[in-house]
């Protein structure tokens, strides 16, 4: 893997952490850093050739006494004081 040299500028509570982790794992500053960077840079993101699924969820309910859903105009009344 080619490797860049590189500077970067992070906040003093990033560092904390990193050099914690570092000392707490036993491994170098820098591969610390770059495996968080890698984790988080690749958190989220689609596996590539997958697509995303929505799926509905549905829940058993009932229409709350008062409420009539064939008058739109008492159902938006009732949703404005709601």
């Amino acid at each position: 893997m080619m490797r860049m040299r590189t500077t970067l500028t992070l906040d003093d509570d990033v560092m904390r952490l990193a050099r914690r982790r570092a000392t707490d794992l036993d491994r170098p500053l820098k591969d610390v850093i770059n495996d968080a960077l890698r984790d988080g840079l690749t958190l989220n993101r689609p596996q590539q050739g997958s697509r995303y699924r929505f799926q509905l969820k549905t829940v058993a309910g009932k229409t709350l006494p008062g409420v009539d859903l064939t008058d739109r105009d008492k159902l938006f009344d009732l949703m404005e004081r709601g």
